[in-house]
């Protein structure tokens, strides 16, 4: 009897489109409820400050404090939880850093200027971020790797000061956050979590300092937050529950397969796992090895819910199929594990990140391989891109009119000042003409 209930898909069926559908369209049946509890907390932080956030840390995580200044973790705490570290796990953390750090190291945006025909200097100066917050999730599991991941394109960007906030649910706190959060150089890091912490790095309170942008992924409840302090500060992105979508021709172990599917469906009860391919009996091989692996998995419960609720088997009818169903996807993770990846590269337009090859397992992506993990989710990577240096960089243009070069911009400002019926700008023009 199989273990797991994953819907099987056929694109010759006449009803896969519908299914299809289906499939890619998120649960919004809370939204509306959860906004509005979202809003209220949001307004409450902004008004009260740290009386709010010591009464929702209590209710929520629940964790008791006399002040928000209780709930920092000092420098030497952090210091210590490295020191503890055992010895494969700095390497490994180590390693992952410096990978992670020389591949932000080649996202540097850079500055220029010239000269038109008349002497105006013309320019782009690059600037980074004064402050950034950096909420890093500690609910269902604990994510040093969005420590790195979140920190360290920061300071290569020359980010002034990084606040890290994370939840500690009954004032626990992995220590091995604590220690990616030393190694990486954050300033700053208080045991806050959900909506409240990011509205007080929104807002700011007499504890903890308004920043500038806010990064890194969080729950439903810190999303909603997110969407609304737009504005008032920065953001990266709305993350959603985690997604992979894998591409076969059926010639990988499926086995491998299927452990690629459940390391994004292990996040959380929301996450998706798709596999496409034109192998009906390949397909038939995966589930069977999910079977024979679910119940070896410590969250077998959260896996088995994932793909139960929004994973799917997908027979397409070739490869091309199977790449331009990705495409509409537009998952966070896209693995090519087939023969001559990089020729079904060129059709990919739409994923957060795409992994080639058999031997290329999305989970190296999450730990060390070099590029971000906070990717584009629900279909976001239609029209946005990984973390990276430049979303704590800032473009500022620079312009220097000669007497010569504002003579001859002059007339052509006027003029289409004018046009839009706005006098004052014309006669600015005009007054160096």
């Amino acid at each position: 009897m199989a273990l797991l209930n994953i819907v099987r898909l056929d694109t010759r069926e006449p009803g896969f489109e519908s299914a299809w559908t289906r499939l890619l369209n998120r649960h919004t049946e809370q939204d509306a409820k959860l906004a509005a509890t979202v809003a209220d907390i949001v307004e409450d932080v902004r008004r009260r400050g740290d009386a709010a956030l010591l009464e929702y840390t209590a209710r929520f995580d629940p964790l008791n404090a006399a002040t928000v200044a209780e709930l920092e973790i000092p420098a030497a705490r952090r210091q210590q939880a490295w020191d503890a570290l055992e010895p494969e796990l700095k390497t490994a953390l180590q390693t992952a850093a410096e990978r992670i750090r020389a591949y932000a190291e080649h996202q540097t945006l850079t500055p220029f200027e010239f000269s038109d025909r008349h002497g105006n200097r013309l320019g782009q100066r690059i600037t980074p971020l004064d402050r950034v917050g950096l909420y890093v999730p500690g609910g269902k599991a604990a994510y040093p790797s969005s420590v790195l991941m979140n920190a360290i394109p920061a300071k290569v960007a020359g980010v002034g000061e990084l606040i890290l906030c994370v939840p500690a649910p009954r004032g626990e706190l992995n220590p091995v956050v604590l220690a990616a959060a030393h190694l990486t150089g954050v300033d700053r890091v208080f045991m806050l979590g959900g909506a409240q912490a990011i509205a007080a790095l929104a807002f700011g309170t007499a504890t903890v300092p308004a920043v500038d942008k806010i990064t890194g992924p969080g729950n439903a409840y810190v999303a909603a937050a997110k969407r609304l302090v737009f504005g008032q500060v920065g953001i990266d992105a709305i993350a959603g529950p985690s997604e992979i979508a894998v591409i076969c021709d059926g010639k990988t172990d499926p086995h491998w397969i299927a452990m690629d599917l459940f390391s994004q469906a292990e996040h959380d009860e929301d996450a998706q796992a798709l596999l496409l391919s034109p192998d009906p009996e390949f397909l038939t091989r995966v589930a069977a090895a999910m079977d024979e692996h679910l119940g070896s998995l410590p969250r077998a419960n959260i896996v088995r819910a994932a793909l139960s609720a929004r994973g799917a088997l997908i027979l397409t009818r070739d490869l091309s199929e199977a790449v331009e169903l990705a495409n509409r996807a537009a998952p966070e993770h896209l693995e090519l594990s087939v023969d001559n990846p990089d020729a079904w590269l060129s059709q990919v337009r739409h994923a957060g990140a795409v992994f080639l090859g058999r031997c290329t397992p999305e989970s190296v992506g999450d730990y060390c391989a070099g590029p971000n993990h906070v990717l584009p989710t629900a279909r976001a990577a239609r029209y946005a891109s990984p973390l990276g240096v430049y979303e704590f960089q800032k473009r500022t243009s620079v312009i220097g009119c000669t007497p010569d070069g504002a003579k001859a911009l002059a007339d052509i400002a006027a003029t289409l000042a004018e046009a839009e019926g706005l006098q004052a700008h014309a006669r600015s023009a005009r007054q160096r003409g």
